[in-house]
Formats: C-alpha cells, sequence, structure tokens
C-alpha cells in the first residue's frame, strides 16, 4: 500500500508552491506525485491526465493525498462520484494537513458521508461567492471609472521618452530596459503599442539562445518560495483580488497575532508577493488611503525586498 500525491491549479499563471509544502514530507519520503497544471476545476477528475495517470497506476489499498479538497473536487456532485471511482478501485483518499487530515475521505460510512458531502458544500458556496465578490467588485470599479489590471510600470510621459529613443536615435531595448528600470518584455510592449518596432525582426531574436550575459541572467532569474508575513490590513485589501492564486494563498494562510493587530504568513513564489505588492499599492486602490494602510503597505514592500536574494 502506497501514498500517491495528486497536485492541481487552474491556470499557467499559478504554481503549485503551496501544495508542494503541504505535501513535503511525503515527497521527502519518497510517494509519486501526478500533476495536472493549468487544469480548471470544472474538468471532472477522471478526465483529467494526470488524475487518469494516478488511476491507472494505483493499487487496491492506495492512499491518494491532495493538500486541500478543491485540488480534487469543487462541488457536492464532485464528491459523489470521485468517491465511486476511488471506492470501486479500494483507495483511500486523505487531505495532507488540518482538521480533514485524519479523515479517509473515500470511506463508505455514514458518518464520513456526511461530513464529506458537507465539506464540499462549503466549498462549492465559498467558490460561488468569491466568483459573485468579484464580479460586483469589477463592476463597481469599471463604473467609478477605474481601470483594473496591473498598473503600469512606466508613465505616459517615459513611454513617450522610450519610444523617442528607440525611434530617433536607435536605442537598444535592453539598453532602455536598464536605463529605466524596467523588464525589456515591458520595453517591448510600449514599442508594440506604438507600432515602433518591426516585430517579426524582434521575434527572430526572442526565438534565439541567450548569447549575453544579461540574457543569461534573465533567463537563470531565481523566483524562489518564500514565507513573508503580509499585514492584516493588505490581506483585507486583497481578499477579493480578481486574481484567483492571490484569493487562494491568502485563504490559506495562518494567522498571527501581532499586539493589536495581525498578519498572514503567506508562503508563495516571491513574483506572486510582488504581484500582490502591485494590486495594494495606493496608485492601485487609491480609497481610502489612511496612515495605517501606508504605513501597512511599506512593511510589506520592505519584507518583499528584503525576501529578494538579487537584493542581498
Amino acid at each position: 500500500m502506497a501514498d500517491r500525491l495528486y497536485l492541481r491549479h487552474s491556470t499557467d499563471k499559478q504554481t503549485n508552491a503551496r501544495q508542494l509544502h503541504a505535501l513535503a514530507e511525503l515527497l521527502k519520503a519518497g510517494a509519486p506525485k501526478y500533476e495536472d497544471p493549468a487544469t480548471s476545476s470544472r474538468v471532472y477528475a477522471v478526465r483529467r491526465a494526470g488524475f487518469r495517470e494516478l488511476l491507472d497506476e494505483a493499487s487496491v489499498g492506495d492512499t491518494v493525498r491532495i493538500a486541500d479538497a478543491a485540488r480534487l473536487f469543487r462541488s457536492t456532485k464532485d464528491v459523489i462520484q470521485i468517491r465511486e471511482v476511488l471506492q470501486r478501485r479500494g483507495l483511500h483518499l486523505r487531505i495532507a494537513t488540518g482538521a480533514w487530515s485524519g479523515f479517509d475521505l473515500a470511506a463508505d460510512d455514514p458518518q464520513t458521508k456526511l461530513f464529506v458531502t458537507m465539506l464540499a458544500g462549503v466549498l462549492e458556496f465559498q467558490r460561488d461567492m468569491i466568483s459573485e465578490n468579484t464580479k460586483e467588485g469589477v463592476a463597481a470599479a469599471e463604473a467609478s471609472g477605474k481601470t483594473l489590471g496591473r498598473p503600469s510600470a512606466l508613465s505616459e510621459a517615459a513611454a513617450a521618452e522610450v519610444v523617442k529613443a528607440f525611434t530617433e536615435e536607435g536605442a537598444a531595448v535592453k539598453a532602455l530596459a536598464r536605463q529605466h528600470g524596467v523588464d525589456p518584455r515591458t520595453i517591448r510592449r510600449v514599442l508594440d503599442l506604438a507600432g515602433a518596432r518591426d516585430v517579426d525582426d524582434e521575434l527572430l531574436l526572442e526565438d534565439a539562445e541567450p548569447t549575453d550575459v544579461d540574457d543569461q541572467e534573465a533567463a537563470a532569474a531565481p523566483d524562489p518560495v518564500v514565507a513573508i508575513d503580509v499585514p492584516g490590513l493588505i490581506g483585507e485589501l486583497l481578499r477579493h483580488s480578481a486574481a484567483e492564486e492571490i484569493r487562494t494563498v491568502l485563504a490559506d494562510a495562518p494567522l498571527v497575532r501581532r499586539g493589536q493587530g495581525h498578519s498572514l504568513r503567506v508562503t508563495a513564489p516571491l513574483s506572486l508577493h510582488r504581484l500582490m505588492l502591485g494590486q495594494s499599492s495606493p496608485q492601485t486602490h487609491p480609497e481610502p488611503v489612511t496612515p495605517a494602510r501606508r504605513k501597512a503597505y511599506g512593511v510589506y514592500a520592505a519584507r518583499v525586498e528584503a525576501a529578494d536574494p538579487a537584493a542581498a
């Protein structure tokens, strides 16, 4: 009888870092893992390639282990169908951590059946509420004339300077990126919007292997998984973010009490922390900007910067 680990995340912009952390001990013990990256929870589990592979290789008595229930099912209907499949094959199902870790969710006794159905109902309700709150937030933001999405890394004036330097002075994309302290892709987007570059030529260059030090460093740029305490004010601000990966890490983050306040200990790739930092900035959410919120944002920004190996 063996443990078999199942991991899934919904989009190609998400990572499985949190799931790997929850299953770390089992991974160290050599348990095989099966993954379905960029796969929506709307796709029934037995139709997912990774989960099908797990079922094909599993033997009677093996245990399927997941980081959290939402990796495998998101509705009461899913629960019923998945339990039937696992029971027919003689498999067990356990969540790695939390209050449900002591239950075999594939067991056929009445108590487990009741608990699992309740859990599925909560997950379904949570999903529906997140969807409803997101739609309401987007509608309210659009009605008030706010621009959604990540704030631009360059101001309009800086973008105009980039276009002028590229078209009139022949400045290189990478040189402009270093000058303005942004990624070369940002410069290319600005130039594309202005119709200032030959895209075909640039694509040929981008498809080539890195040839200089800057390219090699960019290709090897690390995105470490770090644990950072996110101030409570920032966490509450991002609870209903349009980015699912942000909502997920915040929902699973343990609470850390700090005097009269609190923080959320978020373990995630550094790139996700930077995305959260961008979405919580006063420029992105201008109202209300209280002194306490400015201080919380500054604290979080300092912690993110301190966690960056490149800044060491």
